[in-house]
C-alpha cells in the first residue's frame, strides 16, 4: 500500500492546482470574491482529509471534487441566491452584442440553475468526461448527459446558434 502524500507535497498541490480551481470556481460562481473564497476552503477541505489520500496523482482530482462538492453544498443553503449586487439594475436579460466576448459567456453561465452549470464547466472546460463529473457531482451519468442537453439549450437561447451550435455527433463519454 502506498503511502499517504506528505505536507510538502500538499503545498505543492495547492500551488500547481490552484489557478485551475480557480478557475473553475469562478466560472461555477461567475463572481471573483466568491471563487477566492471558494478555493481557500477546498484545500482546508483537502487538507484535513490528506491522510485518506492514497496517491499524489490523485489528490488534484480529489482536490477538484472537494471544489464542486463545497460550491453545491452552498448552492443548497439558504442564503444562496445567485443576486450580485449591482449600481443599476439591468435593462433586460439580452445578451451583448459582442457574443465571442468573454464575459457574455460568463453572464450566460450565470444565468444557468447551478448544477447545470457545474456540468457544463467540468464537461467543457476541464474536459472531463461524463463518468467523472457524474461521480464529481455525486449524481447518475444519465442526469450528466440529461443537465448538459437542459444547460446547451438554455445556452443557445442566451447566446444563439453561433456561440453554441447543435452537433450531431455528442460527447458520450
Amino acid at each position: 500500500m502506498p503511502r499517504p502524500p506528505s505536507d510538502a507535497e500538499f503545498g505543492e498541490l495547492v500551488h500547481a492546482t490552484w489557478p485551475s480551481l480557480y478557475r473553475t470556481a469562478y466560472l461555477l460562481l461567475g463572481d471573483h470574491a466568491e471563487a477566492e473564497d471558494l478555493v481557500q476552503t477546498a484545500p482546508a477541505k483537502t487538507y484535513a482529509s490528506w491522510p485518506k489520500v492514497r496517491t499524489i496523482e490523485a489528490a488534484p482530482a480529489y482536490a477538484r471534487t472537494v471544489l464542486v462538492n463545497t460550491a453545491a453544498s452552498w448552492f443548497r443553503k439558504r442564503g444562496w441566491r445567485n443576486e450580485r449586487p449591482t449600481a443599476e439594475l439591468p435593462e433586460g436579460v439580452a445578451p451583448a452584442s459582442d457574443l465571442a466576448d468573454r464575459p457574455t459567456v460568463v453572464a450566460a453561465l450565470a444565468e444557468l440553475a447551478p448544477r447545470q452549470r457545474a456540468v457544463v464547466v467540468l464537461r467543457f472546460y476541464d474536459d472531463l468526461p461524463v463518468a467523472q463529473v457524474a461521480a464529481a457531482l455525486g449524481c447518475s451519468e444519465g442526469t450528466v448527459k440529461s443537465q448538459t442537453s437542459d444547460a446547451l439549450a438554455r445556452l443557445r437561447t442566451l447566446l444563439g446558434e453561433a456561440v453554441v451550435p447543435h452537433t450531431s455527433g455528442a460527447r458520450h463519454d
